[in-house]
């Protein structure tokens, strides 16, 4: 079996963690770090939460935790516990872990593994983009280096889901998310409409997990509460969201991803009332005109995933059973 290599950046809340629990738990992956931004909740939050994640659940030596930035590129820091708990995991309160973060920065971190694993590592982004964006322009040799960019932000003619037209890790630093998009990465972006359409999980799927006992369940159900209350009291959802985590199942099984197209797209980082919006240039055959200043595609964008496909690697990563998927 080919290991695959991964690096997840995160602002790490409920879902955050999810996808973090695919990362370590899935086999074939091998999680060989996780870089922390402030977005769901500040820095020292993300950074504790992801080291509690990795302390429950990695097996063998832990996953080094290093901690990024701590506040957008230009803007005020925005975060969303209302959404998610003080805590960012559903009001739990754990136990501070024993495990410590790393002295390195995440975005050197995010450097030097790619320039150790050329061609090799992939990388989850879904938080802010902050940390990505420092690190292309400390090395932006990396854009030819890294394998992959998986990036969970924006939406493709749909809902935001913090104003009517953004998604909220676009619209947290909708500068780093302009940086990323035009610098040249591998892309495939994975929108809060792929996440209201195909991985809201309830009814009988939720009660399905729900029944799994095993310790990676009662964390998975304990770390999303808040959420689950959230979009059933004002999110006009009934049932957990997870934009993070069906965006590293994407990237551990791309046969998830059922239909994708590639598209130029922009972010919107000058209008306050449009911040963080995505432009998606998705016309068949744009007309050329001295009004529009996009060009050729910079983006894979999805556009459909397989969501009983979804929920099955859901139960298989939270029972530890991953024999329909061997």
């Amino acid at each position: 079996m080919t290991m695959k290599r991964l690096l997840i950046d995160t602002d790490t809340a409920g879902d955050d963690a999810t996808s973090l629990l695919f990362a370590l738990r899935w086999p074939g992956v091998k999680l060989e770090a996780i870089t922390t931004v402030a977005g769901n909740v500040p820095l020292d939050l993300c950074t504790r939460n992801a080291l509690l994640t990795v302390e429950k659940f990695a097996e063998g030596t832990p996953v080094p935790v290093y901690p990024g930035c701590d506040k957008p590129l230009l803007r005020p820091q925005l975060l969303a516990s209302f959404v998610h708990g003080s805590d960012g995991m559903g009001e739990s309160h754990f136990p501070d872990p024993t495990l410590q973060p790393e002295a390195e920065h995440g975005a050197n971190a995010i450097v030097r593994l790619v320039n150790r694993y050329p061609g090799e590592l992939e990388i989850v982004a879904h938080g802010p983009l902050t940390n990505l964006a420092v690190a292309y322009k400390l090395d932006p040799t990396i854009v030819h280096k890294v394998k992959h960019v998986w990036i969970m932000g924006g939406t493709r003619h749909f809902q935001g889901n913090i104003t009517p037209s953004a998604e909220f890790n676009f619209y947290a630093d909708p500068d780093a998310a302009q940086i990323v998009l035009q610098a040249g990465f591998p892309v495939t972006t994975v929108g809060w409409d792929i996440t209201c359409l195909y991985s809201l999980v309830g009814g009988e799927d939720l009660d399905m997990l729900q029944q799994i006992d095993t310790p990676a369940s009662h964390f998975y159900h304990q770390i999303n509460r808040s959420a689950l209350q959230f979009n059933r009291e004002f999110g006009g959802l009934d049932g957990i969201t997870h934009p993070d985590s069906i965006t590293t199942a994407i990237c551990i099984r791309p046969e998830l991803m059922t239909k994708s197209a590639r598209y130029y797209v922009e972010v919107e980082c000058h209008s306050e009332q449009n911040r963080g919006y995505v432009a998606m240039d998705t016309r068949p055959h744009p007309e050329p005109n001295p009004f529009w200043k996009g060009g050729p595609p910079n983006a894979e964008v999805c556009l459909e995933v397989d969501y009983k496909r979804f929920v099955r690697m859901l139960e298989a990563m939270l029972s530890g059973s991953y024999g329909q998927f061997e």
